[in-house]
């Protein structure tokens, strides 16, 4: 989509520094972060909301890389929080994941 902001980051007209990359999705730092970590994982493909998912290699995918952003970032024994937006909710109309933490027990946000 032509002036979709991730889309503009998957094909590198805005520069980032990717936390995470293959051949279907990539992850980076939101740019106005909730919490200390605050991951975005996108599909490259222009996909403006969940239920648009056709292809459960997307998916597959996005399991993949959660589970490598959780490992990596050290979140799995901290706490964390994985977010979609969808149905007119989200202020970006392209798939994404929010991947958030640490989390404290109890914590609301």
């Amino acid at each position: 989509m032509k002036d979709c902001i991730f889309c503009k980051i998957v094909k590198g007209d805005i520069p980032k520094e990717f936390k995470y990359e293959d051949d279907v999705l990539l992850a980076f730092d939101d740019i106005n972060p909730a919490a200390p970590i605050h991951l975005l994982v996108i599909p490259k493909d222009h996909i403006a909301d969940f239920f648009e998912v056709d292809d459960e290699k997307i998916f597959l995918a996005i399991t993949k890389a959660l589970r490598h952003l959780i490992e990596k970032t050290g979140l799995k024994d901290k706490g964390y929080r994985i977010e979609v937006n969808g149905g007119g909710s989200q202020d970006v109309f392209h798939l994404h994941f929010h991947l958030y933490g640490p989390r404290k027990r109890g914590q609301v946000h």
